[in-house]
């Protein structure tokens, strides 16, 4: 335990931080002179791209697992329960732009809340995830007046579609700390979390822990679609998690290719959809834009497989 704690430190977490701050004015000058992209020289686009760069594999990777699991639509209903958390936030006074505290304990709360139901009940898991979805948004619905009294209604634009000019430092640091968290669990139970979504008799004679796993992966789908919720938005942050792992079916043979084309898909999704519009003046939410450049590889990759299956011979290459 004492080595994965050292990795919490705040000193190593501030060398991380000094890391991507030293390589800022790099991207800037290559930027300036014409090597990089223009729309690199802000630091609000920079501090976009490394949010993106984090976030694309994360989300790509734990993506793949959620398809298997059959559990898009409860990234949904973590994406709308975040909109609830930033309102309970705003109205106990933390800062609107970045009410940590109430939108993780929320969403955490309402992930565990009812993957506990769903062990104890013999209800379907989509039947569970509506239940909870629609007491989310009933509770959101009775706050939110309160809440656009009291702030700006922009800044729940924001919350719902993403926007690349709302992330800061301490953003990057939050995501940072997430995505750790999600790639150190995703590691080491990876293999044991698809054989228990294949399988689940199979997985407990094995002696894996199923519920427990269970457990940790909402969790891990909670924390890390709350962490993303700047940059692409509590409306579509689902789709990250479900477009480029669906795009990876179409081309994978085997699982470990569906999980490297999956976080390659979400990345590449994420840097396009953040650059591409700075560059051309598009305005466009930056969410709205990472999934419609996901949706495009969606859409190549099964015409592709459409002619694989038209033309055997492709299927080789």
């Amino acid at each position: 335990m004492g080595s994965h704690a050292g990795a919490w430190e705040p000193g190593k977490i501030k060398k991380v931080v000094s890391i991507y701050n030293s390589i800022m004015p790099l991207v800037q000058r290559l930027a300036e002179s014409g090597w990089l992209p223009e729309s690199l020289k802000y630091a609000f686009v920079f501090n976009s791209l490394v949010a993106a760069l984090i976030l694309g594999p994360v989300l790509g990777g734990i993506g793949t697992l959620v398809v298997t699991k059959r559990l898009a639509f409860f990234s949904q209903a973590i994406g709308n329960a975040a909109l609830t958390g930033v309102a309970i936030g705003i109205i106990l006074g933390e800062p609107y732009t970045s009410p940590y505290v109430s939108l993780f304990s929320f969403c955490i709360i309402f992930g565990m809340a009812m993957v506990f139901t769903k062990n104890r009940t013999k209800m379907t898991t989509d039947t569970l995830i509506a239940v909870f979805l629609c007491i989310s948004l009933a509770i959101g619905a009775c706050i939110l007046l309160y809440v656009t009294a009291k702030v700006n209604v922009h800044v729940l634009d924001n919350v719902l579609f993403g926007s690349i000019l709302t992330v800061n430092e301490l953003d990057l640091n939050v995501l940072f700390v997430i995505s750790f968290i999600c790639i150190f669990c995703g590691l080491g139970f990876y293999n044991r979390m698809v054989l228990s979504s294949f399988n689940p008799n199979l997985a407990r004679v094995r002696g894996i822990k199923v519920i427990f796993l269970d457990y940790l992966f909402i969790l891990m789908v909670t924390i890390i679609t709350v962490a993303s919720v700047k940059i692409i938005g509590a409306i579509l942050v689902e789709a990250l998690l479900v477009i480029p792992a669906a795009s990876a079916r179409n081309l994978s043979r085997s699982m470990r290719g569906f999980f490297f084309y999956s976080a390659a898909f979400s990345t590449l999704s994420c840097v396009i959809g953040i650059v591409v519009p700075m560059e051309l003046e598009i305005p466009v939410p930056s969410g709205g834009a990472i999934i419609l450049v996901a949706a495009f590889f969606f859409a190549a990759t099964t015409a592709i497989r459409r002619l694989r299956r038209a033309y055997p011979a492709l299927g080789k290459i």
